[in-house]
């Protein structure tokens, strides 16, 4: 998704007007996966340095209302997007530097797990966040 025709087709299928500004934040969110709001404001304006700060963050909580982007927010961190929708996939995190990376569903088609009591409800995701060291906070752990 990352072409211009392909992101201002996302943004059609959604329902949505197509404007610079939001295929700007769409491609920026596409080309820094699990880019937080400050990564991605710069990343838009690199570009479009006319794009306001508030037009970002409107494009951002419009798509992920929308489920054109997912956000993440590990307790504890600031929020970050991602293209990655539908999958129904989860994500692990550093405990000592914060890097978040994708994990592929843990037992097959979404919601991935199944509840032990559903209490009636029609489960259609699971969210699961694994925390630990990634590899080169090892590495500097072992260092020291």
């Amino acid at each position: 998704m990352t072409s211009t025709d392909g992101l201002e087709q996302v943004l059609k299928a959604a329902s949505m007007r197509v404007t610079q500004p939001r295929v700007a934040v769409l491609a920026a969110v596409a080309a820094n996966p699990h880019g937080d709001t400050e990564t991605i404001i710069s990343a838009v304006r690199r570009d479009h340095p006319a794009v306001s700060h508030q037009a970002v963050y409107d494009s951002l909580k419009l798509f992920a209302s929308l489920g054109v982007i997912r956000q993440i927010q590990p307790q504890g961190h600031i929020a970050r997007y991602e293209t990655r929708v539908g999958d129904n996939h989860h994500h692990v995190v550093c405990r000592n530097c914060g890097k978040l990376a994708d994990v592929d569903c843990a037992v097959g088609g979404a919601p991935c797990l199944h509840a032990s009591d559903d209490h009636g409800f029609k489960i259609d995701e699971a969210e699961v966040i694994y925390w630990g060291t990634c590899p080169e906070c090892q590495a500097e752990l072992r260092d020291e």
